[in-house]
């Protein structure tokens, strides 16, 4: 999900002081950034031949990653470390870590880039973070196991996906009060949003669809089931999603099933089925939307595909595990 370029300002103030003068900047390096858990490890592959060119160690268990908003930095969570790590780009090393609290697993930025929020998995709790000053403004008690984070395009609302309880809880972000609980399907995952706001989009892993939701009446709207040609509904393990930028198409990896599911937002409907790499987990789209990034977690590999044709251009080897991908372009 692009951010608005707004927050650069505050997050390179929030982020950079930390590290040491003369520090260079490095931007649109076309560097693809795949965290691998069971290697305590960011794999970085060359965004022209796809060749290994650095694997950065990081606190243990690597799991969700975010480019900072001036595109100098990458974020990544260390869940067994309890802490996130930042990684700068023109370094391609760890420069500081952020404590983060017990077992993270997701998070995201606030508007103005001076917070993060993170899914504490064990805890049932949403950590509120302070990034320049490293410490816990706030913890939200939601439902048990949270994990999917998403923050509004106006800001003022972050949405929480509980897997054991089924539901996504709404929070306002000035007052970090829970503003609706919404029930959607069965394990809600992940998030994507149209560019207008209007719509927030949840992937149930053990319901096979995708929940929409209407933002402004905190309701369901639509439900979009998946079924690819070959597999059992219970195969079909929806994980990961992202959305383009004109809001048209949505990406749903599919996880057991193998596949990547494209979907017309208008519509609902699935208009193809790509199959890809073993347990479809992360996606992430390039700049020019002309490549989806598909992380393949037990095939420890990711899927390079052509967004035109739907065909996987190649198959890339990274660490163990892979969990999620970032672009920096």
């Amino acid at each position: 999900m692009t951010r608005p370029r707004t927050l650069a300002r505050a997050v390179a103030t929030s982020l950079m002081f930390a590290l040491p003068v003369g520090t260079a900047l490095a931007k649109d390096t076309g560097y693809i950034f795949v965290s691998s858990e069971n290697d305590n490890a960011v794999t970085v592959l060359d965004g022209k031949r796809h060749q290994v060119l650095k694997t950065i160690p990081t606190g243990e268990r690597p799991r969700d990653m975010k480019r900072s908003a001036d595109r100098s930095q990458i974020l990544v969570i260390a869940s067994n470390s309890e802490r996130v790590d930042v990684i700068d780009i023109a370094r391609l090393e760890v420069v500081r870590s952020i404590d983060v609290g017990e077992d993270p697993e997701m998070f995201d930025f606030s508007k103005d880039g001076s917070r993060i929020y993170v899914s504490n998995e064990e805890d049932a709790e949403v950590s509120v973070i302070d990034v320049a000053a490293n410490k816990v403004l706030a913890k939200i008690e939601v439902g048990e196991e949270p994990e999917g984070m998403l923050v509004s395009k106006d800001g003022s609302r972050l949405y929480v996906t509980s897997e054991v309880a089924n539901m996504v809880h709404v929070i306002d972000t000035a007052s970090n009060a829970i503003l609706a609980n919404v029930v959607v399907g069965n394990r809600p995952r992940r998030f994507a949003d149209t560019p207008d706001g209007g719509e927030v989009w949840v992937t149930n892993e053990l319901g096979a669809s995708v929940t929409v939701l209407d933002a402004k009446a905190n309701a369901v709207k639509e439900t979009v089931t998946f079924a690819p040609k070959g597999f059992r509904s219970d195969d079909v393990t929806p994980v990961g999603i992202t959305m383009t930028r004109d809001g048209k198409t949505a990406y749903v990896t599919l996880g057991r099933a193998n596949h990547v599911a494209v979907v017309d937002v208008a519509t609902r409907k699935v208009r193809d089925y790509v199959l890809v790499g073993n347990r479809a987990w992360g996606a992430t789209l390039n700049r020019d939307e002309s490549m989806l990034v598909v992380v393949n977690g037990l095939s420890d590999d990711i899927s390079l595909v052509d967004t035109k044709t739907n065909k996987v251009l190649r198959s890339v080897a990274v660490g163990r595990v892979p969990h999620t991908a970032v672009i920096d372009d």
